[in-house]
């Protein structure tokens, strides 16, 4: 199946780079490479598109007040050499935020992702995928379904969630599953002792910390993800600092 994508980016250069790239993936079909908001915000009313690869700092309409100007929004990726705009990007939830240059295989990650998305939203049109229920009691464990049926997990399988707009991705050691509970009500409904906010797009299982960097967190079973520099110091100050060997004993 081909999807629909625009690009829009007011520099020539990085536009044909960007072009070029996503040429390369033929699960695409690029409709228009627009110069500006403006002209891609006259596309989007006249025509269906899937995924729109859009800079942000651009003159007249910046690429996330054209997100915010459409009604019906298809899922965007904005690519800018600016990192400060990535929390505001999340917050609109755009699919995923690409620092420029942007590489061929940053932005195959990123159509993948949308791609992803895409079919999921199409599965839930004709199949359930309900949600999750989680426990308020002791229990160490949870409830969702999926299309298969209701299915259980330990809290501590979870090594890791990751957000994909109204839905999140799980992740175990062996298996992923995907389920329709945005991020941010899983964060409510999932036990803070346990599972931390790491970034926009992530929340972690404390248990499986293997190490911590200023920028990302290294999990168990070779998983990484991102952290940003306001949740790493709160999951400094939450599950860290309190279990660092200390130099001096009294």
């Amino acid at each position: 199946m081909l999807y629909k994508c625009i690009i829009v980016d007011d520099n020539e250069i990085e536009r044909d780079a960007l072009e070029m790239h996503l040429k390369k993936i033929p699960s695409l079909e690029i409709v228009q490479v627009c110069t500006s908001s403006i002209e891609a915000a006259n596309v989007l009313s006249n025509t269906d598109i899937d995924v729109v690869f859009s800079d942000i700092d651009m003159p007249e309409l910046s690429g996330t007040a054209l997100l915010k100007s459409i009604k019906s929004k298809p899922l965007f990726v904005f690519i800018t050499s600016h990192s400060e705009y990535a929390v505001e990007s999340y917050d609109l939830d755009a699919i995923d935020f690409i620092v420029k240059p942007a590489t061929f295989e940053r932005i195959l990650k990123s159509v993948n992702k949308a791609i992803e998305y895409l079919e999921l939203k199409k599965q839930i049109n004709n199949e359930l995928i309900d949600g999750v229920e989680i426990k308020k009691d002791h229990d160490d464990f949870f409830y969702f379904r999926e299309t298969k049926g209701i299915s259980k997990l330990k809290y501590n399988d979870v090594i890791y969630i990751e957000s994909m707009g109204d839905f999140s991705k799980l992740f175990t050691s062996a298996d992923k599953h995907v389920i329709l509970v945005s991020l941010k009500n899983l964060e409510k409904q999932l036990p803070k002792e346990i599972f931390a906010r790491v970034h926009k797009q992530y929340i972690i299982n404390t248990n499986h910390i293997a190490t911590l960097t200023n920028h990302e967190v290294h999990l168990d079973f070779n998983f990484v993800v991102p952290i940003s520099a306001s949740n790493r110091q709160e999951l400094m100050e939450k599950s860290i600092d309190k279990k660092i060997l200390s130099r001096f004993t009294k």
